[in-house]
């Protein structure tokens, strides 16, 4: 079926902030997809944000109006983390499909109540990790499973964004659903367990903001014959936010951030691997990394995938092809993965090990 015969998913947007901005944007370059209405709280933001992503988009006051328009086929929800499970819950009863941004909601309880209320009415319903829909995330997955670096032995990555500290942001406010685990750390643990399955063991310590919720925590999950992966995040600095899979053979490396790869390093064992994982925060490291990166090096081989915008637009065509076809939920980012990633951040943040 080519883009003039596809059917087109009709989104609506309830949030006008920078990811519901990317979201639109990205949709200009999504197959069989288009935005069709924004919902805010208030109608002059709707309208201002209407204004700027075309004249068909239609706005309004609140997210009960969205969902009363017969114009719009799904939703995407980008408002705060604490808002989440009402909104999705409303969207579902009223039959739209529903994508939501991560985290999908802030408790796996609340993710199994949304998948059954789905499940009940048949209807869509995905957490927006679009990380998990990269073509770089794919090929990674690909050159794991056919033994391109041999048996997989460790998996390593962080990601960090200096974030100053304001009590009532959504990233230090725990009425808001803040925290470093639920803004970032979902990333590094879905992403380990998207290739290597689920743990045996989880192992986690974190690190207070005044308001108690996490600014910074690293993980370990402990899988199949004893292969780890160690996973940190925060708010408090920057992070070199790689990831990288560690194998007998050889290793890879998404590169920064790995959220949003482009490329993936393909590294033989020895001093190729050595030199392209080489780490620290110094000006020097970073260069040799760019450096490594950008030149063509014996032993590193590069495969690239670019593309235009954010990259949502993966996870738009996805979850716009599932909905097309009837499916309520997507084989790649079920409702029950999302909760199980959940559940690992509940163990660490509830761990004894948390550092004062």
């Amino acid at each position: 079926m080519d883009d003039k015969t596809l059917e087109t998913i009709r989104w609506g947007i309830v949030g006008t902030g920078t990811m519901a901005e990317q979201f639109a944007r990205d949709l200009t370059l999504s197959r069989g997809a288009a935005l069709a209405a924004v919902s805010a709280r208030g109608l002059e933001k709707a309208n201002a944000f209407a204004a700027r992503h075309g004249d068909s988009v239609s706005a309004h006051a609140t997210y009960a109006a969205l969902l009363g328009d017969s114009a719009v086929d799904a939703v995407y929800i980008a408002t705060p983390n604490d808002t989440h499970f009402a909104i999705a819950q409303t969207a579902i009863e009223s039959g739209k499909a529903v994508l939501v941004e991560k985290p999908l909601v802030t408790t796996s309880a609340d993710a199994a109540k949304l998948e059954a209320l789905a499940a009940g009415r048949d209807v869509f319903l995905m957490e927006a990790m679009w990380t998990r829909f990269l073509p770089a995330i794919a090929k990674t997955k690909s050159l794991i499973e056919r033994g391109a670096i041999g048996d997989v032995t460790r998996l390593s990555g962080t990601l960090a964004f200096h974030h100053p500290y304001e009590p009532e942001s959504r990233f230090y406010s725990k009425a808001r659903g803040g925290g470093a685990m639920l803004d970032l750390g979902v990333y590094g643990i879905s992403l380990a367990r998207f290739l290597l399955g689920e743990p045996m063991k989880v192992i986690g310590e974190w690190r207070a903001a005044p308001t108690g919720v996490d600014m910074s925590a690293s993980v370990t999950l402990v899988f199949n014959r004893e292969v780890e992966a160690h996973f940190s995040c925060a708010f408090d600095h920057e992070g070199d936010n790689r990831f990288i899979v560690e194998g007998s053979k050889g290793i890879l490396i998404l590169q920064p951030p790995f959220i949003a790869a482009r490329a993936v390093l393909q590294c033989r064992k020895g001093f190729a691997a050595h030199i392209a994982a080489f780490s620290g925060r110094s000006t020097l490291s970073r260069v040799i990394r760019k450096l490594v990166y950008r030149l063509p090096l014996p032993g590193i081989q590069r495969h690239a995938f670019p593309f235009e915008g954010y990259g949502l637009r993966f996870e738009i065509e996805a979850a716009s092809e599932a909905i097309r076809a009837g499916q309520n939920r997507h084989r790649l980012m079920s409702p029950s993965d999302t909760a199980r990633t959940l559940e690992v951040v509940e163990k660490v943040l509830a761990d004894a090990n948390r550092q004062a």
